[in-house]
């Protein structure tokens, strides 16, 4: 068995769904890694499918805690981390260096972006001493998969619903090739589905945008909100309905308000959206048949369930409005 099959097989055997591997002379000199790690040889890339039942509290508006504790938290604080490190102290029982890489999830190198899977104020930001890989263009150089319309990997078997990690080492392994686009067909589901409009036509994402709604700014589609949530917002019922356009600073004053549902235990926030530009995509791919795990039921059983801004109007409000109206 060759070194590539032996760390295929080690992968899966730590649940690994699939495992790309791409030599280092297709990064530019300048790319992170070299940062990182300058003997790098071979970047290994580890994807694990998320099971769509994590996803299925939140099409239904029953459970929403799964997708964050298990998609997310377990996934990027446990599997993912013991896989690269049983697979990093295989290769370095055989004299190789192994590096395993890890999402940062509270350093980041720009000076106002955010994280919308934690909290704005646990963000670390400007932090250009430590490189930080380039997750998505990593894993396509890695052939696991191609870029989708709103950024992020599309797979063959799963689609977007999947989380992906790494390992740099100086051993020099048969690469895979990168994968031919076929997937992402510019449907723009993803930029519909966005319960806070966070995503341009172009495909281009307002993080801050994303991290107000991804917590659950949008009442509608938020069955922890309280009818009087935002009392003190002007234009609370655009923040509700999703149709509030945020900076920054705005942005984090909506975030000090979004109270309705606690966090994970490792400070993951709790999404109240669960990815619905992800959910959206998936459900076009799998409507398509292009997707390779076929399930007996399709994910969408049936409308989407919602509520009306109507149930969030103050009774002052509905006054005003009827006196507008005569």
């Amino acid at each position: 068995m060759s070194l590539r099959e032996e760390i295929i097989t080690l992968a899966k055997e730590n649940w690994a769904d699939r495992v790309g591997f791409a030599p280092a002379s297709r990064f530019a000199p300048d790319d992170p890694i070299f940062r990182i790690m300058p003997s790098t040889k071979t970047v290994i890339c580890l994807v694990y499918k998320l099971l769509r039942g994590m996803y299925r509290g939140i099409e239904e508006g029953t459970t929403f805690y799964q997708y964050t504790t298990m998609a997310v938290e377990n996934m990027e604080e446990t599997v993912m981390p013991m896989a690269q490190l049983r697979v990093s102290n295989y290769l370095e029982s055989l004299g190789y260096t192994a590096l395993p890489q890890r999402r940062h999830q509270t350093v980041m190198a720009e000076e106002n972006d955010t994280n919308p899977e934690v909290a704005f104020d646990a963000v670390f930001r400007g932090r250009t001493q430590e490189p930080q890989m380039d997750f998505l263009n990593t894993a396509v150089m890695c052939g696991v998969g191609e870029r989708s319309l709103h950024g992020t990997l599309l797979t063959d078997e799963m689609g977007p619903m999947v989380r992906w990690c790494f390992i740099l080492t100086d051993a020099e392994i048969e690469a895979d090739e990168i994968a031919v686009p076929h997937l992402c067909d510019g449907c723009r589901a993803c930029v519909k589905g966005c319960p806070g409009h966070a995503i341009d036509e172009n495909g281009q994402v307002d993080r801050w945008q994303c991290a107000v709604y991804y917590n659950g700014a949008n009442g509608l589609r938020n069955p922890f909100m309280n009818p009087d949530a935002f009392p003190d917002f002007e234009d609370r019922l655009q923040i509700i309905a999703g149709e509030a356009k945020v900076t920054p600073e705005t942005a984090r004053e909506i975030l000090r308000n979004i109270y309705f549902y606690p966090p994970a235990q490792h400070a993951y926030q709790c999404s109240i959206c669960g990815r619905a530009c992800d959910i959206e995509c998936y459900i076009h791919l799998e409507e398509k048949g292009v997707l390779t795990e076929k399930y007996h039921d399709p994910f969408r059983r049936r409308e989407p369930w919602h509520y009306e801004i109507e149930d969030f109007r103050f009774p002052e409000h509905n006054e005003k409005e009827k006196e507008k109206g005569e």
